[in-house]
């Protein structure tokens, strides 16, 4: 049955010799994989553009309710970016939040309220021209909130990482923690880069404690490279 939603990618997968498998976000179906052919031929060149990171979609879907991997009828960029493709500080912090995102994504129901959260932070960092270098942070706080696991304080996540072996001694780092859990985007707390680099491994072993088999995330090197 032909449905419309609107969907963010998350990341693609090759298939067979043209074809790509693609995991995108939908706001009708929650996590959803779809098959489309002919991606990786000399004539569907372009169709590559539409399935990078953090795209977002206008999508018209074959959808079953049984699951498994769907079929697109139409697809088109709903937003087209202006800087997150082009600018590597953004494009490796896009790489990091699709990785987070797709280990912990896995509802295959309509959740409104979290693609709005996930499509207008994605659009806040493309317009951005400064003061994003601490986005990552303060997105995964917000999205602990939608997973169900917010922290109200930097004191509730130094307990907690406490409790399972892992103290905080720094009592800066703890501050600035309990800062993050009440920022904005538009209004972050200043971090130098060896506490930003700091603050994001607590945060990820705080989301360690709340999600199964999150394992590596293999992008972390790179942006904690790029964000120094």
């Amino acid at each position: 049955m032909l449905q419309k939603t609107r969907g963010l990618v998350l990341n693609f997968l090759r298939y067979r010799e043209t074809s790509v498998i693609v995991h995108i976000y939908t706001e009708e179906f929650g996590i959803q994989s779809y098959i489309e052919n002919g991606v990786r031929s000399s004539k569907g060149r372009n169709k590559a553009a539409l399935f990078q990171p953090l795209t977002l979609l206008d999508l018209v879907v074959y959808h079953k309710e049984k699951g498994g991997i769907q079929r697109l009828s139409e697809v088109k960029i709903s937003h087209p970016f202006h800087s997150i493709p082009f600018e590597f500080a953004k494009s490796s912090i896009g790489l990091f939040l699709t990785e987070m995102l797709s280990k912990t994504l896995k509802e295959e129901t309509s959740n409104p309220p979290l693609f709005n959260f996930l499509t207008d932070s994605v659009l806040w960092l493309d317009e951005a021209t400064s003061s994003y270098e601490s986005f990552h942070l303060i997105f995964l706080v917000k999205l602990a909130a939608f997973l169900g696991f917010a922290p109200d304080s930097g004191i509730e996540v130094a307990d907690q990482l406490r409790q399972h072996g892992l103290p905080i001694f720094d009592d800066a780092a703890l501050r600035l923690l309990d800062q993050l859990t009440s920022a904005s985007y538009d209004h972050p707390p200043a971090l130098s880069r060896s506490m930003r680099s700091y603050l994001l491994e607590l945060l990820l072993k705080f989301y360690e404690l709340h999600i199964d088999n999150l394992g590596e995330v293999k992008s972390l090197a790179v942006l904690q490279e790029v964000m120094r």
